[in-house]
């Protein structure tokens, strides 16, 4: 149940003191569907406490998968050979887009099942052509009927694959689809995004054997089973991104602990271009200040290891607040700039040009509004706008926000922010 929660912000408000980053939600979604491609038990360690995951976990247990934490982030997963596709509550698939990700260990597992479409942000066609399109190049069978898909694997083997985009979930379901099947896989066009990198670390513990991860090749030699295997999710980048933009906008310092330097390089050079002071003191440490002399920018979400699409949204509030005319462009997704509808009725001056493109024009200050939030990443946007604008501002719908940030509102009223949970 969607829970009818909202955050109110006063804004202009300084921030100050450390900020720990947590596990990557988007990494966490496809470890915890890896976990079925052993019968041995797997440990996940530093798992963000977000709706998406919590989802994933009542479909391992709906699937008859055995549940045990071992503490506040750690998490024992033992799916043996109880577990059975045909008992998948597919309500909860249904409302998760993140559960897409069970395909590829289902087919490597158990050949034959169902599952319904899944479901996930509001931000234009996601299709999951690319997905089935692959999976047949393997020689799957795949009928649909109705909100179902049927799947039969048992003729699949190892063959090249060419994926029609960079898809992050597409590559990681071909990840998991190919790692036990007769002979080599070639997987070309893949993703090399930190969740499929974090993906593919945990698989080779696990016994697999891949080649080529974070790059647009990946070898995978398929190996006949995997063991059981304990894993620490990745530090989560667009968390990492959210806290750095929220501090260059606000006076602070704020100091990031656990956060991810490693995969934002792109991100991190767009900020210096924009003005944004900050060190990255070690490969856990940024520390950022308020950056008032602000230069306007052009920002392309690009697949990895470009500009992230999900912290599009979030330099957005950043670029208002730059002297001059800033573009944005989103080649990926077609319904995701709803966000700047909101920021317009903040104050901000943003000319949307077609669905994947606008200009922001800075420098304008913000006004608190009532507003709501679309999808996660257009969420965090608002609260950063939230955090800079005069006066008080109102974002509905929090439980958005909640599936991709665990309790951001507490991460930000430790460095001072007064924003509530209502």
């Amino acid at each position: 149940m969607e829970k009818m929660e909202k955050f109110v912000i006063q804004g202009g408000k300084p921030l100050n003191g450390v900020v720990e980053i947590g596990g990557y939600k988007n990494a966490a979604g496809a470890c915890l569907a890896a976990v079925l491609l052993s019968e041995e038990p797997v440990t996940l360690h530093n798992l963000p406490l977000v709706e998406d995951v919590f989802g994933m976990i009542k479909v391992l247990e709906s699937m008859g998968a055995t549940i045990e934490w071992l503490d506040k982030r750690t998490l024992r997963v033992h799916a043996g050979e109880d577990v059975d596709p045909a008992e998948m509550d597919f309500d909860l698939v249904s409302k998760t887009r993140v559960s897409v990700v069970f395909i590829g260990p289902l087919l490597a597992r158990f050949k034959k099942f169902k599952i319904s479409h899944p479901g996930g942000d509001r931000i234009g066609l996601r299709p999951i052509t690319t997905h089935i399109e692959a999976l047949q190049s393997l020689g799957a069978k795949v009928e649909q009927e109705g909100d179902f898909y049927f799947f039969d694997g048992s003729s699949m083997a190892g063959r090249q694959v060419v994926l029609k985009e960079f898809s992050v979930t597409a590559t990681e379901v071909l990840l998991m689809a190919s790692v036990l099947l007769p002979g080599r896989t070639v997987l070309k066009g893949a993703a090399g995004e930190a969740q499929v990198q974090d993906l593919g670390k945990m698989l080779v513990s696990m016994g697999a054997k891949i080649q080529g991860l974070g790059t647009h090749t990946i070898v995978i030699d398929g190996v006949k089973k995997l063991r059981g295997t304990a894993h620490g999710i990745v530090a989560d980048p667009l968390e990492t991104g959210t806290f750095l933009v929220a501090g260059a906008l606000v006076p602070g310092p704020i100091e990031i602990k656990k956060a991810n330097t490693t995969h934002l390089d792109l991100f991190f050079d767009k900020l210096r271009e924009i003005g944004v002071k900050f060190t990255v003191t070690d490969p856990e440490t940024i520390v950022v200040e308020y950056s008032a002399d602000l230069k306007p920018a052009r920002v392309q979400a690009l697949p990895y290891p470009g500009f992230p699409t999900d912290l599009l949204p979030i330099i957005v509030p950043l670029l208002t607040q730059a002297a001059g005319k800033s573009l944005i462009h989103d080649p990926l997704y077609e319904n995701r700039f709803t966000y700047l509808l909101e920021l317009r009725k903040m104050g901000a001056d943003i000319e949307v040009v077609d669905p994947h493109r606008a200009f922001v024009y800075g420098k304008t200050s913000l006004k608190g509004k009532s507003i709501e939030s679309w999808d996660i990443r257009a969420g965090a946007s608002l609260i950063l706008a939230g955090l800079a604008a005069q006066g008080q501002t109102s974002i509905d719908n929090a439980y958005q926000i909640d599936r991709g940030y665990e309790r951001i509102e507490e991460k930000l009223q430790k460095l001072g922010a007064e924003i509530q949970r209502v």
